[in-house]
C-alpha cells in the first residue's frame, strides 16, 4: 500500500521580505483539491485576468511560509519572480501535473521530491 504525503516542505531561492523585513523562506505546500482549482474561477480577478487563477490557487495551498500567520493574495504577488515560478513549478509537481510517469519518480526518490529541484513544466496552463 502506497501512503501519500499530503504536504511538501520548501526552501524559497530567494525569500518573501515581510513589511517588518523579515526575510521567509521555508514553507510548506499542500495537495491541491478540485475546490482550489474550481472555486476561484468565480473569482472577478480571474474573469478579467485569467493569469491571475496561479496567484488565488498558490494561496489556498501554501499553508506555511516562514512565520506569516496568513497567505493571501498579496503575500503571492509580492513574492520575486524566481519563487513565483519556484512555486509553481512545486505546485504542478507535487499535483502530478505533466503525466503519470510522475508517480514514478516521485516514489522513486522517496516520497515528493526534492524540495529545491522542481523538474516540470513552471506554468500552470500547462496540463
Amino acid at each position: 500500500m502506497h501512503v501519500i504525503s499530503m504536504e511538501k516542505e520548501f526552501t524559497l531561492p530567494i525569500g518573501y521580505r515581510d513589511s517588518d523585513g523579515t526575510l521567509h523562506r521555508t514553507g510548506v505546500m499542500r495537495l491541491a483539491t478540485a475546490g482550489d482549482e474550481i472555486l476561484p474561477l468565480k473569482d472577478h480577478r480571474v474573469q478579467s485576468n485569467p493569469a491571475y487563477l496561479i496567484v488565488i490557487v498558490l494561496s489556498r495551498v501554501i499553508v506555511r511560509l516562514g512565520s506569516l500567520d496568513m497567505i493571501t493574495t498579496k503575500v503571492v504577488e509580492e513574492l520575486f519572480s524566481a519563487d513565483f515560478s519556484f512555486l509553481q513549478s512545486l505546485y504542478n509537481k507535487i499535483n502530478q501535473v505533466g503525466g503519470e510517469d510522475n508517480v514514478l519518480q516521485m516514489e522513486a526518490q522517496g516520497g515528493l521530491g526534492k524540495p529545491d529541484s522542481p523538474q516540470l513544466p513552471t506554468s500552470f496552463t500547462q496540463r
